[in-house]
């Protein structure tokens, strides 16, 4: 039998934290390994407890979620700890900062239990969880902001065909629709896209969708 995966939950209220880890431990695949208020104690639990998924919220005291992030899963981090940041999108405008800081997706505080579930197995197989529609639409709203001045700067390490793609993965399309667009098949684009992310040193494809804006490929 498969070891269940592993779930450190990070939120400061109590009432949250109660009901993540109910919905989490009833699933015979899922444990919930540790439960904590802020985001220093997450960096120590993770540390210790070595969770396959944290699920991390963004405003916390003592360090908030996305510096713990940062510390956990961030560039130049030797063991990277996979984050699932949960946040009220409406209100939160850290979430793409949290994104940059090396968490793998993203969930809303009020998504029903199965997206919670379906997003922490998600997270923890090493794919992104955000669908590319609300990549483009995550990223999007805050392109003026990261987008550096000056124009886009390229990616020098990339061909020609490996930046069209990168441009269509920052549009919001599926390896299957990019395939149908440039008239390859799905196992090319999927070809392209890992050597995208092995040039770029990226984990996903929400970072594939982060560096195209902030190297201004796209806008």
């Amino acid at each position: 039998m498969t070891a269940p995966i592993r779930v450190l939950i990070c939120d400061d209220q109590a009432l949250i934290r109660t009901g993540f880890t109910t919905i989490v431990d009833a699933q015979a695949d899922l444990e919930v390994v540790g439960e904590c208020a802020d985001g220093r104690a997450a960096v120590d639990l993770a540390g210790r407890l070595r969770p396959d998924v944290v699920v991390m919220d963004v405003r916390m005291p003592v360090l908030d979620g996305i510096e713990a992030t940062r510390l956990l899963a961030g560039a130049g981090v030797a063991d990277p700890v996979k984050v699932l940041v949960v946040t009220t999108f409406n209100l939160d405008e850290y979430v793409y900062e949290a994104l940059r800081a090396g968490a793998s997706g993203f969930l809303l505080k009020d998504a029903p239990p199965a997206q919670l579930l379906n997003g922490i197995r998600t997270v923890a197989t090493g794919a992104a969880l955000l669908a590319p529609e609300v990549t483009r639409q995550l990223v999007g709203r805050y392109a003026a902001r990261i987008r550096p001045a000056g124009g886009p700067s390229g990616d020098t390490a990339l061909t020609p065909r490996e930046l069209e793609v990168l441009r269509l993965i920052a549009a919001g399309l599926s390896n299957s629709e990019i395939a149908a667009t440039l008239v390859l098949s799905p196992e090319t684009v999927k070809t392209y896209v890992s050597r995208i992310l092995t040039k770029l040193d990226l984990r996903d494809r929400v970072q594939a969708v982060v560096h195209a804006y902030r190297t201004g490929l796209v806008s």
